[in-house]
């Protein structure tokens, strides 16, 4: 005897397929989209905030609105960001170029002395300092290869960065007969926060992927993951390398 309710299960079975198929298509997209609108997002509101901050130091006569309206018309209002990024860039090139003469480097000399008498001020100023000559120094001082480590017990691998061989003290002081090699250790999902490691050299293991593509292996927590057949070549989905 035929069920009644039989014909209708290919029919669940078509829509199902085509409830999967829209969802599949939906985070797809948003896979796609979301990166973009982000950076856009980011990007247009770091203009704007620099122009904030740059634009009323600019004199009136040379005011985006100013030079638009003797162009166009008093009428004609129109919102052009990016012209403060503008002036950032140059008056930067213009303050880089005077802090390399002599005058530039006596001046600064003196303005960090004056600061460096500064209790709490000199403190914010010289780690602030550091920070930026880190981040805006040459590549030579960035970190050379991504690598394992057991962390934080024996048994357990997290990735990290070789920064360099330890030196001075810190080589010298650990009771270890080896090269010492500092790590930092990132946390998942910000990077930019982690430990500082030294790490006998034996015990650090070499990856072949780039510090990029083990970056984003720690930002997506382990989602992302690198070409398995050739590490040089573009990562792929975690679900694809498995």
């Amino acid at each position: 005897m035929s069920n009644p309710f039989d014909k209708e299960k290919p029919r669940l079975s078509r829509r199902r397929r085509l409830f999967n198929s829209i969802r599949a298509n939906f985070f797809t997209g948003l896979v796609v989209l979301v990166p973009i609108g982000l950076t856009i997002y980011l990007f247009w509101t770091f203009v704007g905030w620099i122009d904030s901050w740059v634009l009323p130091f600019v004199p009136q006569a040379y005011q985006p609105d100013t030079l638009i309206r003797k162009i166009f018309g008093e009428d004609t209002s129109i919102n052009i960001r990016g012209v403060g990024v503008v002036f950032f860039f140059l008056f930067t090139i213009f303050l880089g170029w005077l802090a390399k003469g002599f005058i530039g480097r006596s001046v600064l000399a003196w303005a960090e002395g004056l600061v460096g008498r500064m209790p709490v001020v000199r403190s914010v100023y010289n780690g602030l300092k550091q920070i930026v000559e880190t981040v805006f120094s040459q590549r030579e001082t960035s970190f050379e290869k991504a690598c394992l480590v057991e962390y934080p017990r024996k048994g357990i691998w997290a990735v990290a960065f070789i920064s360099t061989n330890a030196k001075g003290e810190i080589n010298s002081i650990i009771p270890r007969d080896e090269q010492m090699v500092s790590v930092f250790l990132p946390t998942t999902p910000n990077p930019t926060s982690g430990f500082l490691l030294f790490v006998p050299q034996s015990d650090v293991i070499e990856l072949e992927m780039s510090v990029e593509d083990a970056a984003k292996l720690v930002i997506s927590a382990g989602l992302v993951y690198p070409n398995p057949q050739d590490p040089r070549q573009p990562p792929v989905a975690a679900t694809a390398a498995r």
